[in-house]
């Protein structure tokens, strides 16, 4: 998403069904790299899965006096001289929407940064499906994937997203959340370049109806850095609107506290919602941003000094 005056660097558009093909020829790669971060990131975390009521095995655990003995599993038992608890997993109706924005101004790479906005949201996105399926958990993505729970998830989020059409699923500045109920984690991944009381005019009904939400900010180093200078013509890829600044040097003050300014009430928004934020630039390594958001998926408490990164975020 892009703010009417946000200063972008001119970016070509394309029509609705060239940015499909576009997004669609980038996610093969996307999920063999979602799947190398995913690897280095979920080593030693097992979701929100415990030993509790439910229906469905989950471990072998040695006997501890005071227990009861209805408990014990004798036929894992006599296998050898220690006596077992067959424990069943904790069950709860639980589901992680992940939902990342594809509109024009996620297309934007500088020479600063490694890979499109774009690129890098899609790759967070699949790891993430990734995780979350080893997990257990169940994944739906608004508009796009009905909510699902298989080892094979990220997989089919991948497929849908090839196959989805550029619609208002995409080019909406948040997801449509009617068909969310219940108990619900839901990840939102994007440039967020809109005014901060805009989105959380949007973020906080959602607060309201139990959804616990996560905020992944993703943002080229040259919209922190303002590296220009010179006559330079900027271009907002949402709305077409252009600037011609002669001397650009002269307004990157002014561009950069606007900037920072828009992230800093965007996270105080967030945080007093009980949302987390986290702020990733282009140019670090992806599992950086995934582990921030999969420890907090964890519950797991977090410095919020912990999400900052180059450049002064959060």
């Amino acid at each position: 998403m892009a703010a009417i005056g946000q200063i972008v660097e001119k970016t070509p558009t394309g029509d609705g069904l060239a940015r499909a093909r576009q997004r669609a020829s980038l996610i093969p790669d996307c999920m063999v790299e979602a799947k190398r971060i995913a690897n280095t990131v979920i080593s030693g975390w097992h979701g929100r899965r415990k030993r509790g009521i439910g229906e469905n095995f989950w471990q072998f655990r040695p006997y501890a006096d005071g227990e009861s003995l209805a408990a014990i599993d004798w036929r894992r038992s006599a296998r050898d001289d220690q006596l077992y608890i067959r424990d069943r997993e904790w069950e709860a109706a639980h589901t992680v929407w992940l939902w990342a924005d594809f509109s024009p101004s996620m297309m934007f790479k500088s020479k600063l940064g490694t890979v499109s906005k774009e690129s890098r949201a899609l790759v967070l996105m699949l790891a993430l499906a990734e995780i979350l399926a080893r997990s257990g958990e169940r994944i739906g993505c608004p508009g796009i994937l009905e909510p699902i729970a298989a080892r094979n998830a990220a997989e089919r989020l991948a497929t849908a997203l090839m196959h989805a059409e550029e619609n208002a699923a995409f080019l909406s500045g948040l997801p449509q959340t009617g068909m969310i109920r219940g108990a619900s984690d839901i990840v939102l991944i994007g440039d967020f370049l809109d005014d901060a009381d805009r989105i959380m005019d949007s973020i906080t009904p959602l607060s309201r109806r139990g959804l616990h939400g996560h905020v992944i900010e993703i943002a080229d180093p040259a919209e922190e850095l303002f590296p220009y200078a010179g006559r330079t013509e900027f271009t907002d890829p949402e709305t077409g609107e252009k600037l011609v600044s002669g001397r650009a040097e002269t307004i990157g003050d002014d561009y950069r506290r606007a900037y920072l300014a828009r992230r800093e009430a965007l996270g105080q928004g967030l945080r007093r919602l009980g949302w987390s934020f986290t702020h990733h630039l282009t140019d670090h390594l992806a599992s950086e941003a995934l582990a921030s958001v999969h420890m907090h998926l964890s519950g797991v408490p977090q410095n919020t000094h912990q999400n900052a990164h180059r450049g002064g975020g959060l």
